[in-house]
């Protein structure tokens, strides 16, 4: 007799009868914390998926963004959890304040996962829910993480998060030199100048010019780390591709770790074609969704361009696509999309760049592989 089936056993007159109550245990198959991270406080929503694939939403709290916060959080998890079944907690990518939780809970061994925000944006359409809130928005992160296949997010490595770090600082004193440079031209336009305004700005530009040098020496510095170095002398075997570029592009996909196709990679970047078309009547012109690593696209800008002016065969590319839709620009972009597909490609074979591969008997062949 199945011990899974209670037994009640009845006395009706001389007879016993033995009824069966089956009693099913339902499995749990998936459980998530979802989490809307803000600056000061962490809203999490607490969802499991069962036997029956229905998603259900258990619990929602809200804990502060600091340690004590984080150990509250765990501690809530645990009491809500099935401890045969792991947890995965899933997180917007926002700004820098999600980080701290995310290497907290990886120094615990837990499963994290890290989200692209345009992601969870695009599935919080699908639902039905018509107010927007923090608790909303942690449920909603809590059902894409029980509806979704989801990808565990990894620690930089010590040498890709010291390089991102590097690479941002420097394109950010790059912009306000930039800006101060403008700044002073309008003030010299002037009819009548101001001497001490002029003295100061130019005293600061040559401050920025002199923390830009500092930080590119300690970014050539860590490009001699030998985790690093045969990769960017890969990629730099490009025309046109210099070791900032390199190290900028392997410090914001963090080695290309969880990158597994082109395609990813060309989304990732922001650099992906969208196109609106329904019938006859709505037909939008095709452009990059700019939903991605804005600072990993930046890089490619003036790569791109240089490679368009050193290398015969992107300049070739860049020929075609312009006298087929005249757009010089949308001809630039694709240009930067292929070249930052040929660095992953180069960089996951540990090959150099042909530069005579037109000579070469399988030249087109391989021109398609890289391509």
């Amino acid at each position: 007799m199945d011990p899974e089936y209670p037994i009640r056993r009845q006395n009706e007159g001389r007879f016993s009868l033995f009824t069966f109550k089956p009693f099913f245990k339902m499995r749990i198959l998936k459980q998530v914390a979802g989490i809307d991270v803000a600056q000061k406080e962490l809203v999490v929503s607490f969802g499991i998926i069962k036997d029956s694939l229905q998603s259900e939403i258990l619990s929602n709290k809200t804990f502060s963004n600091t340690q004590e916060g984080f150990l509250k959080l765990l501690s809530w998890v645990k009491k809500l959890s099935d401890a045969e079944c792991n947890v995965h907690f899933v997180m917007e990518a926002t700004g820098v304040y999600h980080e701290s939780l995310a290497y907290f809970l990886e120094e615990r061994n837990m499963a994290v996962v890290i989200v692209l925000p345009n992601k969870i944006s695009n599935y919080f359409k699908t639902l039905d829910v018509k107010t927007i809130t923090d608790s909303t928005m942690a449920q909603a992160i809590a059902r894409f993480g029980l509806e979704r296949k989801l990808e565990l997010w990894k620690r930089p490595k010590p040498i890709f998060k010291s390089l991102k770090q590097l690479t941002r600082e420097r394109s950010q004193l790059i912009e306000e030199r930039t800006m101060l440079k403008n700044h002073l031209h309008a003030e010299l336009s002037e009819a009548e100048p101001n001497e001490s305004s002029v003295i100061r700005i130019k005293d600061r530009i040559k401050l920025l010019d002199k923390q830009e040098k500092q930080v590119r020496l300690e970014i050539t510095k860590r490009a001699q780390d030998p985790q690093v170095k045969d990769a960017i002398a890969v990629m730099c075997s490009i025309p046109g591709i210099a070791m900032l570029t390199a190290a900028t592009v392997l410090a914001e996909t963090n080695g290309f770790e969880l990158i597994r196709s082109k395609k990813q990679l060309t989304s990732y970047a922001g650099l992906d074609v969208k196109e609106k078309q329904s019938g006859t009547s709505v037909k939008g012109k095709p452009r990059i969704s700019k939903r991605g690593n804005k600072h990993l696209r930046k890089s490619l800008y003036m790569p791109g361009l240089a490679t368009i002016r050193f290398d015969q065969h992107f300049k070739g590319i860049y020929a075609r696509l312009v006298s087929r839709h005249g757009i010089k620009m949308k001809a630039a972009v694709a240009v930067q999309r292929k070249v930052l597909e040929l660095m992953y490609t180069l960089y996951k074979k540990n090959e150099v760049y042909d530069h005579n591969y037109e000579s070469n008997p399988n030249g087109q062949k391989r021109e398609r592989q890289l391509l």
